[in-house]
């Protein structure tokens, strides 16, 4: 069953600390916000999960902050892996999606929670979702922090979601544009003359 999601709120805008704000147009989602449904969500989990075998599957690389924050908040024993993929360049456009990292455990008959940054077209989790599947776990179910609906061509849907956003282009909280920003402690809405053509990267 799907669960309650946070919609990000249009009312108002943070304000962009100062060292960022050559780069970041707004501020979407704050610190505070982040910390408070990510504590929401784990103990959504932690129910659901409760008296199973839990096996937690993360993709690589920019859930690692949210990630961290998630099973921190989750008190029952558990087992962690990581499953590497790529599917974007120094571009904004998914390309082809290339594993780069494989599971170390072995799921089979387990429960399993998939954990990703954000679900866009969905091609991502279409193609890791089959992958996992071919393993033969018990269930699988999956958790994203950031739902962009209006993105989707693929017909996947997450179990868990943290919030639903509009098409902006987005980083911080460990989402990336070419490898910078994944340290912002929030997530903002990346202003388009650093993405464009000539940006540096």
């Amino acid at each position: 069953m799907k669960k309650p999601t946070s919609a990000v709120s249009t009312r108002s805008f943070n304000r962009v600390p100062a060292s960022w704000s050559n780069d970041v147009e707004t501020v979407l989602i704050t610190e505070a916000d982040l910390a408070e449904r990510v504590k929401t969500l784990a103990q959504q989990i932690e129910k659901d999960y409760t008296g199973k075998e839990m096996v937690i599957v993360s993709l690589l690389n920019g859930t690692v902050m949210f990630l961290a924050d998630l099973i921190r908040n989750i008190s029952l024993p558990l087992r962690l892996d990581f499953i590497g993929v790529s599917s974007y360049g120094a571009g904004t456009e998914s390309g082809d999606l290339v594993f780069t990292k494989e599971l170390r455990i072995d799921v089979h008959g387990r429960d399993v929670l998939l954990v990703d940054d954000i679900l866009d077209t969905g091609r991502t989790l279409h193609r890791v979702l089959a992958k996992l599947r071919k393993l033969k776990p018990r269930e699988i179910r999956t958790c994203v922090l950031l739902d962009k609906p209006e993105r989707r061509v693929e017909s996947v849907e997450a179990d868990y979601v943290g919030f639903k956003i509009p098409n902006q282009f987005v980083v911080g909280y460990g989402l990336d544009f070419a490898e910078r920003y994944r340290n912002l402690p929030f997530v903002g809405v990346l202003k388009p003359e650093m993405y464009q053509d000539g940006a540096p990267h």
